[in-house]
């Protein structure tokens, strides 16, 4: 089973995760709304790993910060989508009230969330599983020369052009399948 962990202002039932279960069944992939808080989001992301039988995550973003943390946590493969390495960096200027793309709610996003995130990274190693890692040039917010550099060693692929939402992503449903599929 794949757990997809969306990103920032995202939310379970997004693009990606309609994409994902297209192909590969709504049964096959667990797409829940992860909450706000980042200690929050790991707790609850960690009960999903515990109570279902998860054998890939794919996290874009944000997601991908928590897939990397979470991979290493209980050896999962993950797919890590134009991933965040440095949130608690790159986050800083949504500190205030932002909005969810999917539902339009506003929610409040805390510097103390920062911290969050920088203490998970603290403690984060790079996992020994295996990673996928897609990126894409054209990224809008986050630097995929940053991102290619941390997961060096791993199966990195570099797409020129595109941007954050890495919207051409079913042209590597099969690629994802496959490294699924091999694992």
């Amino acid at each position: 089973m794949i757990l997809y962990i969306h990103g920032f202002a995202s939310c379970g039932d997004s693009t990606k995760t309609r994409l994902l279960k297209t192909h590969f069944g709504e049964t096959e992939v667990l797409s829940p709304d992860v909450p706000v808080e980042p200690d929050t989001a790991m707790a609850a992301l960690r009960r999903v790993i515990e109570q279902y039988d998860i054998s890939l995550l794919i996290g874009s973003s944000l997601g991908g910060f928590y897939a990397t943390a979470l991979s290493s946590e209980f050896g999962l493969d993950a797919v890590l989508i134009n991933p965040s390495v440095h949130p608690y960096q790159t986050l800083a200027p949504y500190v205030g009230t932002n909005t969810f793309w999917c539902s339009g709610e506003p929610f409040e996003w805390k510097s103390e969330y920062l911290l969050q995130l920088a203490r998970i990274a603290e403690t984060m190693r790079l996992p020994d599983a295996r990673l996928l890692v897609l990126l894409q040039t054209g990224d809008e917010l986050l630097d995929y020369k940053v991102a290619e550099a941390v997961y060096e060693g791993y199966e990195v692929v570099v797409e020129t052009g595109g941007n954050h939402r890495f919207e051409n992503l079913g042209a590597y449903l099969e690629r994802i399948e496959t490294f699924y599929r091999d694992a």
